[in-house]
């Protein structure tokens, strides 16, 4: 029998996905915004493609602000930036 794989939402194009294809942007308990690559950090998570197009998408939309209760930092929104760009260079 074959293992059940994890499925998450983007939260730029909505699709479902493998939950280790997407980064998870993660509210910690004490309310701080980062990114989570292990998927094991505590707080509520929300997932999102590594593609520049969902990014801009889920920003726009206000989909991962409203997903995490709280407004994304600047400096998080750059972080994914950075990382979807070197995703792309693989």
């Amino acid at each position: 029998m074959q293992k059940k794989i994890p499925q998450r939402q983007c939260m730029g194009c909505r699709e479902r996905k493998a939950k280790r294809e997407l980064i998870r942007v993660v509210r910690g308990t004490d309310g701080t915004v980062s990114l989570d690559f292990g998927g094991k950090k505590n707080g509520r998570g929300a997932y999102i493609c590594p593609n520049p197009e969902c990014l801009k998408k889920a920003l726009r939309s206000k989909a991962l602000d409203r997903s995490l209760e709280v407004t994304i930092p600047e400096e998080v929104i750059d972080r994914l930036q950075k990382e979807m760009e070197g995703a792309d260079g693989n």
